[in-house]
């Protein structure tokens, strides 16, 4: 018989979608302990019989009635400080998804309630921002960076945009996410310019809008880099 503690391995999920113009995550509401009445990204524990991206889709399912979607999923990273669960040693592999147009969530399984968030109002720290349980935060600000860093250098941004769509709407996106909009002149020549990074849709007589789908390529060389907000003047010096 192992003297070793107890030792369990869950997966969370940071699901994103655009709803509005604004850049939103997927939370839930523990229904139990710990950290009742906290929010918390969807998340489980790893079944015997399952790898972590079934579990991860599992418990998408049971917590928030979202099913399996087409989509963008990829492992975060895992997370394995000691103490991040008061119950066990427990190490989590974190996943981020994103797609366009998800539903509203439906609580199931231990979940008190689900509900989208917009993930400036979640990590402002103001005083309408839900407390996370776990380390959430932390996963959650990863999870945000990395879609921003994807946007940069990738053409995932299509997959936060419904299918067909505008120049504008894709651009959109990346002022969603990024929180500020590219330079215009600048998006266009990327996304024009990058060979196979959108497909024109075939106009029709009640379309005066270029519609386009995606394409297949998924790099974009040099990356498409944020905008980064100019720091304030410094008021004068008195005299």
């Amino acid at each position: 018989m192992s003297d070793r503690p107890p030792f369990a391995v869950t997966v969370d999920l940071a699901v994103f979608t655009v709803r509005g113009g604004v850049f939103c995550v997927l939370l839930v509401e523990r229904g139990g302990e710990p950290f009742a009445g906290s929010w918390a990204l969807p998340g489980g524990f790893v079944e015997p019989d399952e790898d972590a991206e079934a579990a991860a889709w599992r418990e998408l399912r049971e917590e928030t009635g979202v099913d399996r979607f087409e989509g963008h999923l990829e492992q975060l990273r895992t997370y394995s400080a000691p103490g991040r669960d008061p119950r066990m040693r427990v190490v989590s592999v974190a996943h981020v998804a994103f797609a366009p147009d998800l539903p509203e969530p439906q609580p199931g399984s231990d979940a008190a309630g689900a509900r989208w968030w917009a993930v400036e109002d979640v990590l402002d720290d103001g005083p309408d921002a839900p407390v996370l349980a776990f380390d959430h935060a932390e996963i959650l600000e990863d999870a945000r960076e990395r879609v921003c860093a994807k946007l940069e250098y990738t053409t995932l941004a299509r997959e936060l945009v419904a299918e067909p769509f505008s120049l504008p709407e894709l651009r959109q996106v990346y002022a969603a996410v990024w929180g500020a909009p590219p330079d215009l002149g600048t998006f266009r020549r990327k996304v024009l310019g990058t060979e196979g990074f959108l497909e024109p849709v075939e106009r029709t007589e009640r379309s005066a809008v270029r519609l386009y789908r995606r394409g297949t390529a998924t790099a974009i060389q040099p990356p498409l880099l944020r905008v980064t907000a100019s720091p304030p003047e410094a008021p004068p010096s008195p005299p």
